[in-house]
């Protein structure tokens, strides 16, 4: 193996754990007749720690270590039975296996507790709260004469109404329930199997119709929030109808309505965020259920109705309520974003009016300004003439002071167009070197 490993190239650092994962979670094997004691606790709240103290309390656990408990997957083998611990993402499962008592396999509705292997007190004080808890009676019997057996598990289970099944392609077992729940918390299963049932078969059977119940049961934690959501949706939905009606009416103004409408964005959001999590789990628990009952490849028995048909028909309306609010939620998220994107487009639009409108008035403004600044300038030209007119007036009077022989009027008369066109070409060129220089400027 380690020439194979030297031949390959460096692994991924998880190639060992996703290859091992197929084998993570073996089925127990034991004898028939036997007592399976399951117990399913919410871990939101406990830790591996937790979980560890408490395996330690069982004798003679000396060699227990958290790290033998990091594969989520842990048996332990006792003196006369097994306790299979699994850690999942939202549950912790016990599974004690132990031989069922021959004075047991036979009593109306017989005590099982009496005859627990456990330390006292030690199922009581699992950390975690209880989600599923189930006794399971593994029976030797004849199946072959389905109605014989069935009054053989109805002495465990009473004589109200039962569901059962011959699973297995060959019908190698019988599994019969009520789906009740006893005074003692835990609901009562029974399967009962010829003598030649391999251990490996009475353990997987075991297996499919313990996690049955446990999916299940954890498939419906979601309806309760589904339930609850109904008033507030009903609410929701009446809000932003109401809102639409009075975008359409423009009864309202446009930031009162933004408001409003961003409340109730908000609150649809924080519902989504806190129970997407929820309706996710549900669906993929249902998938597992639906793939649970499929491998039980079940038989009907005259009289009574298949387990899997009696779940499918009881846990279908369940499921469906809940795909049916989570598609609500999301169905009002996304209706929100559209009337927001109405109202959006209403108020850019408005925006975009008055900017118009704005520019017009800077437009005229700047025509004013132009208008003004060009008479400022034919001003500021006249006034430069006159006072360059001025001189050359008095320049003629010196002259003529001089002894040239100038008329001073007329001198100052026939200089009054040159002037005016040199000062208008000066003041032109001035004008025309500062634009080149503003443009300069902002380049």
């Amino acid at each position: 193996m380690a020439a194979t490993i030297q031949q390959l190239p460096v692994d991924d650092p998880n190639r060992f754990l996703i290859h091992n994962e197929v084998h993570a979670r073996p089925s127990a094997t034991f004898s028939l007749p036997a007592m399976v004691i399951y117990l399913a606790v919410l871990n939101h709240k406990v830790s591996r720690n937790d979980e560890y103290a408490h395996l330690c309390w069982l004798p003679n656990q000396q060699d227990l270590s958290v790290d033998m408990m990091k594969g989520n997957f842990l048996r332990l083998q006792l003196a006369d039975y097994s306790i299979k611990w699994e850690r999942h993402t939202e549950f912790t499962s016990y599974t004690i296996v132990q031989p069922l008592v021959v004075n047991a396999q036979s009593a109306s509705s017989p005590d099982i507790f009496s005859n627990l292997k456990l330390p006292k007190k030690w199922l009581q004080t699992v950390p975690g709260d209880t989600i599923a808890a189930i006794k399971l009676a593994m029976l030797h019997g004849d199946i072959s004469k389905p109605n014989e057996a069935l009054n053989i598990a109805k002495e465990w289970l009473g004589t109200q109404s039962i569901f059962a099944s011959l699973v297995g392609n060959t019908s190698h077992s019988m599994a019969v329930t009520d789906f009740l729940l006893g005074d003692d918390g835990f609901e009562n299963m029974v399967v009962i199997a010829p003598p030649e049932t391999t251990e490996m078969r009475a353990g997987r059977v075991s297996q499919r119709l313990i996690e049955l119940e446990t999916y299940r049961l954890m498939a419906l934690r979601g309806l309760p929030i589904a339930k609850q959501l109904a008033v507030f949706l009903a609410q929701s939905d009446k809000s932003l109808a109401d809102i639409t009606l009075q975008l359409e009416k423009k009864s309202s103004s446009d930031q009162e309505l933004l408001d409003r409408l961003i409340a109730l964005a908000t609150e649809i959001e924080r519902a989504t965020s806190e129970h997407t999590f929820r309706f996710s789990a549900t669906r993929a628990y249902d998938a597992l259920v639906t793939q649970r009952i499929a491998e039980l490849r079940e038989c009907s028995i005259h009289g009574t109705q298949k387990i899997g048909d009696f779940m499918k028909r009881r846990l279908s309306p369940a499921i469906a309520t809940v795909a049916y609010t989570a598609e609500r939620l999301a169905s009002l998220s996304g209706r929100i974003s559209r009337v927001s994107a109405l109202l959006h487009t209403r108020v850019d639009i408005a925006t975009e009016v008055q900017n118009q409108l704005l520019l017009e008035k800077l437009t005229r403004g700047q025509e004013l300004q132009l208008r003004l600044q060009a008479t400022v300038e034919g001003l500021s030209i006249a006034a430069i003439s006159y006072y360059v007119v001025s001189l050359v007036y008095y320049l003629a009077k010196a002259l003529k002071a001089y002894g040239l022989p100038i008329h001073v009027e007329i001198f100052t008369g026939l200089m009054i167009p040159v002037v005016l066109l040199v000062v208008w070409r000066t003041t032109s060129a001035v004008q025309k070197i500062r634009v080149n220089h503003t443009a300069k400027t902002k380049d």
